[in-house]
């Protein structure tokens, strides 16, 4: 079914979901076919929009920003081109500076602005909107993160990985054309951001039962079947053709429609991304370069089912049922090895200590209940 029908389906059902939450309709138009990027043009002229800036760091730039630029410009479009150009350590991430260079890059005329890029320039530009209040658009250049259609930005503020309320896309351009030519190890990525939603989809029935926090059977069905179809087409994402990185992205925007939908990251970010989020702190405060959102979150998930079968099998909780069905932790190091990302903490050059720590702090990172919130201050350590 084309995606803008399955939101339809998707809105109905929320607005008679009982669950208790509140629900937002998702207003959002999709493109996902090869040769999308022919489609923004049209798109924004259709809005009314005479300005706009285009927002790209090196890579992206080259897979599509200059391009998407030049069509903008064929079409009449006055064009602000923002290169964000790499610090030190070779990476753009979304923190203080970047922030600054982004708002200081960005026309005051532009009517929109397009995010051409994988998560971090979307996280750059939608927190940028946010505060101008103009809308944006979404260009992903690969695969790599389900966070494409968010209204929240996850921003590096003093050190510490902290997410403000921003903006979604008001629309989606996602070729996949430029899709299956991304780096394999970025569409890894997106898989590894997929495959953490068997340890986020168990701790958001923890979070119900122990913590009484929201919970969606809609979002939680939604997210579910995005993960069952990746596993399903693991051969086909391995492969990065148009038809494996199809159903990946397929996966990823519903993934982080049904956050949207429920205006919170529940159903797709549990223990997993919080021992990403830690690490990634550290990595930033050490100055080594970036390791990819989803790789962290992959291999985190990976050694958290071990973590979470034990809970299973050593405490009372009858929450922990939620963790009885994870997969073996050998079953995802070698699912993430087939599709081309890391699998264990050497492959990301992170120290067992390291993730020890990030074990034992990580739950302080979100005030949400998880496994690791019980690990840490319910069970005594020489129990863990």
């Amino acid at each position: 079914m084309d995606m803008n029908k399955r939101i339809a389906r998707w809105n109905e059902e929320a607005a008679g979901c009982t669950c208790g939450s509140r629900h937002h309709e998702v207003r959002m138009q999709i493109c996902m076919e090869s040769g999308a990027l022919h489609k923004i043009a049209p798109y924004v002229v259709s809005q009314g929009y005479k300005q706009a800036s285009v927002v790209y760091d090196d890579n992206t730039g080259n897979a599509a920003g200059r391009k998407v630029a030049g069509l903008l410009l064929n079409a009449g479009v006055t064009v602000n081109e923002v290169l964000l150009e790499a610090n030190k350590a070779g990476d753009v991430i979304a923190d203080e500076a970047f922030i600054v260079k982004l708002l200081l890059g960005v026309s005051n005329n532009s009517e929109a602005v397009l995010a051409v890029g994988s998560g971090t320039v979307h996280d750059l530009v939608r927190f940028v909107c946010f505060k101008m209040n103009i809308p944006f658009l979404s260009v992903p250049t690969a695969a790599s993160v389900d966070g494409f259609t968010s209204a929240g930005a996850p921003l590096i503020i003093g050190g510490v990985k902290q997410t403000f309320q921003a903006t979604a896309p008001d629309a989606i351009f996602a070729d996949l054309e430029v899709l299956s030519r991304a780096p394999q190890v970025l569409t890894a990525a997106g898989f590894g951001d997929m495959l953490g939603k068997f340890t986020s989809l168990a701790d958001w029935k923890v979070s119900r039962d122990l913590g009484q926090e929201p919970f969606c059977p809609l979002a939680y069905l939604m997210t579910e079947e995005a993960l069952e179809s990746c596993i399903t087409h693991i051969s086909d994402i391995a492969e990065g053709s148009e038809t494996g990185v199809s159903i990946l992205m397929e996966a990823l925007i519903v993934s982080g429609i049904s956050m949207l939908m429920i205006d919170h990251s529940r159903p797709a970010s549990g223990g997993e991304h919080h021992i990403s989020h830690r690490l990634e702190m550290d990595f930033i405060e050490q100055g080594r370069p970036a390791i990819l959102h989803g790789a962290k979150v992959g291999v985190a998930s990976a050694l958290l089912t071990d973590i979470y079968r034990g809970l299973y099998e050593k405490e009372t909780e009858p929450a922990f049922e939620a963790y009885k069905q994870l997969p073996q932790r050998e079953q995802m190091q070698d699912w993430l090895r087939v599709t081309g990302g890391p699998a264990t903490l050497a492959d990301l050059d992170v120290t067992e200590s390291a993730f020890q720590i990030a074990l034992a702090t990580a739950h302080t990172l979100r005030p949400r209940y998880t496994g690791l919130t019980y690990r840490n201050e319910r069970v005594s350590p020489e129990m863990r």
